[in-house]
């Protein structure tokens, strides 16, 4: 842009704009659990059978509300982040593809292993369960991120890998 001046010569203005963009950093944070536990979620222990979730994630059974977990494995199936993906109701927690992948993107995971209680013990799954886990493993696929397996954990436990549901 350039300006004319008193005696008819021109200059160039050097005014300066702003542009205001928003920026996505993903933040990790690290929890701390202190507890007397040896076992309890150690570093390099692979995930390799629902009877390991189950025994690593039981204490799901006394809770009152629905809560939906989604932990994210490397390619050995280690425990890269485990990120609660909802919080619900008595009977039902609203659980998005778009959510369940956000993090699992962020974090790197190569698969992700779904993990959700049922407060009122049984562990049968409900057609709302059926169905979103239907989308997620569809969604998944796109975005080249595995779902092992989806395990509802209620008095015992229901594999949705072992019942061929997924």
């Amino acid at each position: 842009m350039t300006v004319q001046t008193l005696f008819g010569q021109e200059e160039v203005s050097t005014k300066t704009r702003s542009i205001k963009f928003k920026q996505i950093k993903a933040v990790y944070e690290t929890l701390t659990v202190k507890d007397e536990i040896t076992n309890y979620l150690q570093p390099l222990n692979r995930f390799t059978s629902p009877e390991q979730v189950y025994a690593t994630f039981s204490f799901l059974r006394n809770e009152t509300k629905e809560y939906f977990f989604a932990l994210h494995l490397d390619g050995k199936n280690r425990i890269v982040c485990i990120d609660t993906v909802s919080v619900g109701s008595l009977n039902q927690s609203i659980v998005h593809p778009r959510e369940t992948f956000k993090t699992a993107l962020l974090s790197s995971a190569a698969a992700i292993i779904l993990i959700h209680n049922h407060p009122t013990g049984d562990p049968t799954p409900s057609r709302e369960d059926i169905e979103i886990t239907k989308r997620l493993k569809e969604a998944g696929d796109l975005l080249g991120i595995k779902i092992l397996d989806h395990i509802i954990i209620g008095d015992k436990y229901l594999s949705f890998t072992n019942e061929g549901l997924l």
